[in-house]
């Protein structure tokens, strides 16, 4: 990614801004997940219902979506390099002060100030973004966007800390690490290429209005449907795959949440590889493989599950299930790299808010999901009932796709 970048950013620049940005969202995203872990010890100690546990779970994932968007604005106006190091600082406080909540009310104020670590993902794709020429964003973007696998780091670690120490060293050391992260970003970056251009006169600030004039067009929300499926559909599926197993296949609940984090760690870094295959063939082309595959996969999936007390023909034995959701998950990780190559593509001066909504937009799948999946659990009694779900998603954006490409190669007639 060394050839034909911006007008004065050398390439250790661009790559260190890559690097440093990825390494933070990591950690960021290591925080926003820490719920996953700590929630349990906490949903023993408050004696919470499975509906105030679900809550709790979903606060950091609510705001750390809504937040994208006004995050991805600020990132244009002020610059990335700025806005990354507050918003981690202020993700840091609000964890450490997490350890220190003893009711329940205060569990969900924390929970919402947590959540400010989630919306790093907008700031980090408009900071890094104007480092790189369009031919290579693809790539970048998705090296960036592989910080997902802090999820999985969460998962891997947290348990450990959590059985020596407690719940609240937990937040205390994960906060601590997202304030070290906080200097060395604040200390090994520099500004992005947009934001020196408006330093320096050439490049006016926009009204918030204006920033925001291209979530009119249609095609924004297009995007964000697939990332809804993309992203939330995989962040949704990482939280639920544990109760899943367990419920279905009478996994313990120990290899259950191996099988998760095994999951988040390959469908995060191939994000990486959906990034390179976005700048090599074309996102579009990605985009009809993610949601062809994903169709594909979920109407597998949304067979009902082999039951040696009751056989059923066409039923899903643990060993399809594992493979598919796999095949499921490394997809997913295209996907996502994929609607990250399309905005700097089609919106070039509106990365942040575009970017933004799109994200705010695959966060809240990510909270939204899973509650839908348990509410079909309820109405129907079926399990797999949450793969028909997510196939009706995946139809839907396959169509919409087909039918707006269609009318875009449609020659105009005067």
């Amino acid at each position: 990614m060394k050839d034909n970048l911006p007008i004065g950013i050398e390439a250790g620049e661009s790559q260190r801004a890559l690097w440093i940005s990825t390494t933070a969202f990591t950690i960021c995203f290591a925080v926003w997940t820490i719920f996953s872990i700590i929630g349990i010890r906490i949903k023993q100690e408050l004696n919470l219902s499975e509906a105030e546990f679900g809550l709790l779970v979903g606060m950091p994932i609510l705001t750390g979506s809504v937040i994208r968007v006004v995050l991805g604005v600020w990132t244009s106006r002020y610059g990335g390099r700025v806005v990354y190091t507050v918003t981690m600082l202020a993700a840091a406080l609000a964890t450490f002060l997490l350890a220190y909540a003893r009711t329940y009310p205060e569990m969900l104020i924390a929970g919402l100030g947590v959540g400010i670590a989630g919306g790093s993902f907008a700031v980090g794709v408009a900071y890094v973004s104007p480092f790189f020429p369009p031919n290579k964003q693809g790539t970048a973007l998705g090296i960036f966007g592989a910080g997902n696998v802090g999820a999985a780091v969460t998962k891997f670690l947290a348990p450990l800390v959590l059985v020596a120490f407690g719940w609240q060293a937990v937040a205390e050391i994960w906060a601590a690490a997202l304030v070290v992260m906080a200097i060395v970003f604040w200390f090994t970056t520099t500004d992005d290429p947009a934001y020196r251009a408006r330093a320096r006169g050439k490049d006016r600030p926009k009204s918030f209005l204006h920033e925001l004039a291209p979530l009119k067009d249609l095609r924004v929300w297009r995007f964000s449907l697939y990332y809804f499926f993309a992203f939330g559909g995989f962040v949704a599926l990482a939280l639920w795959l544990p109760r899943y197993l367990v419920g279905v296949y009478g996994f313990g609940i120990e290899a259950a949440g191996m099988l998760a984090a095994a999951y988040s760690i390959p469908g995060s870094i191939f994000r990486a590889y959906g990034g390179v295959l976005s700048d090599k063939i074309g996102a579009r082309k990605v985009m009809y493989m993610t949601l062809a595959a994903g169709g594909v996969a979920t109407l597998i999936l949304s067979l009902p599950a082999a039951q040696a007390s009751q056989p059923v023909p066409l039923a899903i034995t643990p060993t399809v299930f594992v493979a598919v959701i796999f095949v499921l998950g490394f997809f997913m990780s295209l996907g996502k790299a994929a609607v990250y190559k399309h905005i700097p593509a089609y919106y070039p001066n509106s990365v942040g808010a575009v970017g933004g909504v799109v994200g705010m937009v695959g966060g809240l799948g990510g909270f939204i999901l899973p509650i839908a999946f348990g509410l079909m659990k309820d109405l129907t009694g079926l399990w797999s009932s949450c793969f028909m779900l997510l196939f009706l998603i995946v139809a839907i954006s396959l169509i919409w796709m087909h039918v707006s490409i269609r009318q875009m190669q449609r020659p105009a007639f005067a």
